[in-house]
């Protein structure tokens, strides 16, 4: 946040709080101190009607796509969404920017004054971390700026994240993978059903392509359980047209019973994963508002993008793409795009990967596809494991430099593509994408 004191020693506070999203902990997640503040703060959660966004991979762009297709409906639309990648501001926002100062003070006013009676009074049953007091702050925030709808990302796993205190209208689950293994379970079935703990009873939910038999059923018992109503995107979506144009977009084309004519839109996110996220998106909103006209969806799809993924910049005579990929599913997709757009030029990577991903699994993506590779931490403050991912190379035989200097990796990689004309990769954590171009100058 800029140029306001208030808001510069609001994060300070935040920042004594601990935060999970750069140095995890087991054992410290459950709901019972975010239902009390709830409660105490008047139940600002509640505020506006919600949609509730769960799963390993693109619940970002989902959250992002269907918030701007409800603005372009011309509802206010609130939109929390992690992590941030050049703002604070990013995570609580309008799908097209920030809220008015005042919001973002008298929120923080608020939650500050509420924890601070509250630890006062000695009665919080838990401290709170940072991720916590960052989504009651959503909460307050969209309060504040009196929202028609707020779109909520989860931001670990869903039956205990923070979130999860929300009673949505509808919710979607994206694509589920082996990750957070410590936190979420040991099988993709076990992750699955974390995630599957954002299903409200009697709401509606709309699951996106999953990669096995046993985890669609983890949804839909769920689903049963709860007495929701579920679809599946897999059985009522059909695709037309994917494909790339001149200017490094996407036309996109998909039909559904559900509409009244096809899905006709061209989206400034690229990949096919980015495919599915619109007709999940678009799915949803149409389930939610069945009399939503087909052309507010094509035109809220075209507008919506997000930073670092797949962001395009260009750098003198090279070309910068920062994508924050850090699963096996997400870095496939990503490599795909950046061979489909750039097919004849010379490609580089700067990677780096928070110490709880798996290096060994996607490292073996890069052969055959990068100049050079340069390794390094992600970021200034992600915790991550160097030496795991230069193991990982050398046990795919990948030439790489590493540099634990992450300022003197960046120049080097940037040095590199520039002498070539190349393309540059930035990838692996979208905290090495938000500390890239703070060196750079991106931002």
């Amino acid at each position: 946040m800029e140029n306001s004191p208030a808001m510069r020693s609001f994060e300070t506070w935040l920042d004594s709080f601990i935060n999970f999203e750069k140095l995890p902990q087991k054992n410290m997640f459950w709901l019972d101190t975010m239902r009390f503040f709830c409660e105490r703060l008047g139940h600002p959660e509640n505020s506006s009607p919600c949609f509730h966004i769960a799963g390993s991979k693109g619940k970002g762009s989902v959250s992002k796509m269907i918030a701007c297709i409800l603005q372009e409906a011309g509802f206010s639309v609130g939109l929390y969404a992690s992590p941030h990648v050049s703002d604070f501001r990013e995570r609580i926002a309008r799908p097209d920017g920030f809220f008015d100062d005042a919001v973002y003070e008298g929120a923080a006013a608020e939650l500050m004054n509420a924890v601070q009676s509250a630890e006062s009074e000695k009665r919080i049953p838990r401290t709170l971390t940072w991720f916590e007091l960052v989504t009651l702050y959503a909460f307050l925030c969209f309060r504040r700026a009196r929202t028609d709808w707020n779109v909520f990302e989860v931001g670990l796993g869903g039956r205990l994240d923070a979130t999860n205190v929300v009673t949505p209208k509808l919710c979607c689950i994206t694509p589920i993978e082996l990750e957070h293994t410590d936190y979420l379970g040991d099988t993709i079935e076990k992750i699955a059903a974390e995630k599957a703990g954002i299903i409200k009873p009697l709401t509606s939910v709309v699951v996106s392509h999953q990669s096995s038999i046993s985890v669609s059923r983890v949804f839909q018992q769920a689903a049963q359980s709860a007495d929701a109503r579920c679809a599946f995107t897999d059985d009522i979506i059909r695709f037309r047209d994917i494909s790339y144009t001149d200017d490094y977009r996407m036309n996109v084309c998909f039909e559904s019973p559900l509409f009244s004519r096809p899905v006709r839109t061209t989206l400034r996110m690229l990949g096919s994963a980015q495919a599915q996220n619109a007709a999940q998106a678009a799915l949803a909103v149409k389930t939610a508002i069945p009399s939503l006209d087909e052309a507010l969806i094509e035109k809220g799809l075209a507008k919506a993008s997000l930073p670092a993924r797949f962001e395009i910049v260009p750098y003198r005579n090279a070309a910068v793409v920062f994508d924050g990929a850090h699963t096996v599913s997400s870095m496939q997709n990503t490599l795909s795009v950046l061979t489909a757009l750039f097919p004849e030029r010379s490609c580089h990577l700067l990677f780096a990967l928070a110490a709880d991903k798996n290096a060994e699994a996607i490292v073996p993506l890069f052969r055959g596809t990068f100049h050079s590779i340069t390794l390094t931490k992600p970021g200034l403050t992600k915790h991550g494991d160097l030496e795991r991912a230069a193991a990982a190379c050398k046990n795919a035989r990948l030439s790489f430099t590493c540099e634990s200097d992450f300022e003197k990796a960046v120049h080097n990689a940037f040095k590199k593509a520039e002498a070539a004309s190349a393309v540059l990769l930035v990838s692996g954590s979208f905290y090495l994408a938000a500390d890239v171009k703070r060196i750079m100058n991106f931002c």
